[in-house]
């Protein structure tokens, strides 16, 4: 990964508000040196990086992803120390086998200190989207809403290090690495996460949060009517609430408003309709809801960090 030079400051400078890139960008964002994987295919909604890093002393900025990051300490060790921007350091001390699960919306700062020697080695895998949604539907139900994973730092999973472990040396060591073996590990990967680690409902947002079953009937009614325009009004009608305190009771609820819930699902069946048919993008466009093609790839874009056309090509 390429070290950018730019200070944690610099770095904010260049984000706009709810930017979240891919994996593949995230090279460009944090400092290291990046270890080549030999015949690795290419595998689509997976992302492998092996990385050696040094010190960080100086924090450095790290934008949100689009998709989940899980970080496996491969040797060395280190101190790591994270913080949300304006926070406190939170540090956690980490060695081989340890790992971090990143969700997070937002970019955040980090910095690290080696112990032991000069360097520590770490595995850096993104998980697609449609791999974390295809083990929310089986385990959560075929109308399951979009999940969100909480963040962990440094913490110890056997199996997470097992499949990381198993997927670093399919790549690495096998002279003709599977890509069926590799997805096959992700998946697996992607169902225990949705297992072990959905995130908890904060004790605060249970609070006036709208009810399960409105809920459920809300999220829904969005599932069946993807084409059409978004409505608040009918949305509220159906939780039999206001306008203003459905959204604020839908929002305790999720964490996004319920304009935003139904761009995402909109988006996860944009996602689903450009990777499993040959629909033109215009087509799938329609088909969710944007007239606009124009629109349609602004919006996808800005969701998932490229165009239609370049997802599909991914």
């Amino acid at each position: 990964m390429a070290n950018t030079g730019l200070t944690s400051l610099e770095q904010m400078s260049t984000f706009s508000p709810g930017l979240r890139i891919t994996g593949e960008s995230m090279r460009e964002y944090l400092p290291g040196e990046p270890q080549a994987l030999p015949q690795c295919p290419e595998i689509k909604d997976i992302v492998i990086q092996l990385c050696t890093h040094r010190s960080v002393i100086e924090p450095i900025l790290v934008p949100a992803v689009v998709e989940p990051l899980v970080v496996l300490v491969l040797a060395g060790a280190a101190r790591v120390e994270e913080r949300v921007l304006g926070g406190e350091w939170e540090a956690a001390e980490v060695s081989a086998g340890d790992f971090f699960l990143t969700s997070s919306d937002e970019p955040y700062e980090m910095r690290w200190q080696t112990h032991g020697g000069d360097t520590f080695e770490v595995m850096h895998l993104y998980l697609g989207l449609p791999l974390i949604e295809q083990a929310s539907r089986e385990l959560l139900g075929e109308h399951a809403g979009p999940v969100r994973l909480r963040d962990v730092s440094g913490a110890r999973d056997g199996r997470v290090a097992s499949v990381m472990e198993q997927l670093r040396t399919e790549l690495v060591v096998e002279r003709s690495p599977s890509s069926l073996f590799v997805r096959s590990l992700a998946q697996a990967l992607a169902v225990h996460l949705v297992r072990s680690y959905l995130a908890d409902i904060q004790p605060g947002r249970r609070v006036n949060a709208l009810q399960a079953y409105k809920l459920r009937k809300v999220t829904d009614a969005m599932s069946e009517h993807l084409g059409a325009e978004f409505s608040l009004a009918r949305l509220a009608r159906l939780a039999e609430l206001s306008e203003y305190h459905f959204s604020r009771m839908f929002k305790r609820a999720t964490g996004l408003s319920p304009s935003q819930y139904f761009i995402r699902l909109r988006i996860v069946r944009a996602r689903q309709l450009l990777l499993e048919t040959r629909r033109s993008v215009i087509d799938v466009g329609l088909e969710v809801g944007y007239s606009s093609p124009s629109h349609f790839s602004q919006v996808f874009r800005r969701e998932v960090g490229v165009t239609p056309s370049k997802f599909r090509g991914a």
